[in-house]
């Protein structure tokens, strides 16, 4: 498949959003990764993608799709692929994470937009547009008594 030019720029901006949630992903060891995925426990990674994006934005914005593929051999180190969806409204964004030991990547296979512009670029715009309106922000810190 022929990348798009603006491709490029779709996929810094999803990796730029999800960053704290990769930050979170991390956090869960590689073998459980492996065991979910082998086993095909696909809803348990569902469940782990759901509470890493729960501090990060609104509910349902980020899940897990398809599922996953574990690449363990003798010779190198774990790649962890989830298919993820981020669903900002009016925008569902199809891509893969890739978690390796040294560092996280994604690639964008698909975006659709509900209501698209008459250009790639308005329509990049639009999905920076609808990623920002779905990231939950604190408004005041936290007060302890």
């Amino acid at each position: 498949m022929d990348r798009q030019p603006h491709a490029n720029s779709r996929e810094l901006i999803v990796a730029s959003a999800i960053e704290p949630v990769v930050g979170e992903l991390r956090l869960i060891d590689v073998a459980d990764y492996i065991a979910f995925i082998r086993l095909e426990h696909f809803a348990c990674l569902s469940d782990l993608v759901d509470s890493a994006a729960e501090l990060y934005f609104r509910p349902g914005t980020l899940r897990l799709g398809h599922g996953g593929e574990a690449h363990v051999d003798w010779g190198g180190s774990p790649r962890i692929v989830l298919d993820l969806e981020l669903r900002p409204r009016g925008v569902t964004v199809y891509f893969q994470l890739t978690l390796t030991e040294r560092g996280p990547s994604v690639v964008v296979n698909y975006v659709s937009f509900e209501k698209p512009g008459e250009t790639p670029e308005h329509n990049t715009a639009l999905l920076e547009d609808a990623i920002d309106e779905a990231r939950i922000r604190r408004t005041e810190p936290l007060a302890f008594p």
